[in-house]
């Protein structure tokens, strides 16, 4: 069994105000017509009640009060009739194409008027007089006009509600643009945390139990120096990112960022850490013309290249480490090699972090990188490191 919803209180509001207008015009003796069928005054109380009860459903059963309501309106037709009685209708006329479905706020302005313009044109041919003119008015007054109101309210609230939806998507995809550009930065600021620190403590890791484990007065001062050494570098390389991360600026580069003029250094530091790993780094340079490239392409190979580095002093089997750059066309290669295998002292271990930080700096730039054991010419296996990044044409150090 089906029941209808509670009315809304603005609906019941409506329909109080309604049947006391009624009741005050009828106390009045105030009609709209006479010499009808059932002519005793009393009886227009009827449709007035009926059509006030239908008030209480001009929003949750819109349709069922505009079927019941066009019937209780032709009803007081017949009688004495109510001015408020028509008011009525017409609201719920407004509130069936207001409130109703979208099928039925289609239909019900088109009916209307099909009914004015057959109203006109029957009553016309039946008096046969212009005065006939004023029922079809009366009937587009009272029908039409009410449910063109309502679509045009309609249309408005659609639109507004449309727009509130546009803007609740717009608010909610910046929000998703914010998270994800969060979590980019800090993927960057990770990856640069790891690629400036992790050879400093690595070396500091390897020295420091060498020192423990050799017991040695030359070899423990030497390992001390060296950890003294990876110490005070890499307190500056936190200090410059540390500096960067409460600056707080709009450039999304590191300031003194390194480039590949540094990997000198970078290759004499690692000289330095090795020596009693039996590693040998050499760094070749077979670029016909080392002009300055991009910075975040000489970010990425100076990266690359100190990974490899940290990973040789960390899993390299004594031997010699080879380092090397070189172009073709638009794309510039980095290449390290170490010897492939396991080695005798100390290790430090790793966590895979330093690969996934190099492909992550190759695929921003669009570049590719391969990384694993090959074998060389001389059948031995080594552990090879080649990535090439591209260069854009007449790019500069700018």
């Amino acid at each position: 069994m089906s029941t209808f919803a509670r009315p809304h209180r603005h609906d019941v509001l409506i329909a109080v105000i309604g049947l006391s207008g009624g009741l005050v015009l009828w106390l009045a003796g105030l009609h709209t017509q006479n010499g009808r069928l059932l002519d005793a005054h009393w009886v227009a109380l009827v449709p007035l009640a009926v059509m006030a009860g239908m008030e209480l459903l001009r929003r949750s059963a819109p349709q069922t009060a505009l079927v019941v309501g066009t019937l209780t309106l032709v009803a007081d037709q017949f009688t004495t009739g109510s001015l408020a009685t028509v008011l009525m209708f017409t609201d719920i006329m407004y509130a069936a194409v207001l409130y109703g479905t979208p099928a039925a706020a289609r239909r019900i302005p088109v009916t209307t008027f099909l009914v004015t313009v057959a109203v006109t044109i029957g009553f016309l041919a039946w008096f046969r007089t212009a005065e006939a003119l004023l029922i079809g008015v009366v009937t587009g007054l009272v029908s039409f006009c009410p449910a063109i109101t309502g679509v045009s309210v309609r249309n408005h609230r659609d639109a507004a509600e449309t727009a509130r939806l546009r803007a609740d998507q717009t608010a909610l995809l910046a929000e998703m643009d914010r998270a994800q550009a969060v979590t980019a930065e800090r993927s960057r600021m990770a990856r640069e945390l790891h690629d400036m620190v992790a050879n400093h403590l690595s070396a500091i890791a390897i020295h420091s139990t060498a020192a423990l484990s050799i017991d040695d007065p030359d070899t423990s001062r030497n390992a001390l120096g060296v950890i003294r050494q990876n110490s005070v570098d890499g307190l500056a390389e936190m200090r410059r990112l540390i500096g960067l991360l409460r600056a707080g600026g709009g450039d999304t580069r590191p300031s003194a960022a390194p480039t590949l003029a540094s990997l000198d250094a970078l290759v004499d530091q690692a000289v330095a850490n090795s020596a009693s790993s039996g590693l040998t780094v050499t760094l070749t340079d077979t670029r016909e013309d080392p002009v300055p490239l991009p910075a975040p392409v000489e970010l990425a190979a100076y990266r690359i290249v100190q990974e490899s580095l940290t990973n040789a002093l960390k899993h390299a089997a004594p031997g010699p480490v080879a380092v090397g750059l070189g172009s073709s066309g638009n794309l510039l290669t980095v290449e390290v090699t170490s010897v492939f295998g396991s080695r005798p002292g100390p290790r430090a271990p790793g966590s895979g972090a330093g690969l996934v930080g190099m492909r992550e700096r190759v695929a921003l730039l669009g570049g590719t990188i391969e990384a694993g054991p090959v074998s060389a010419g001389d059948g031995t296996k080594i552990w090879q490191v080649r990535a090439e990044l591209p260069v854009e044409e007449g790019a500069s150090g700018k």
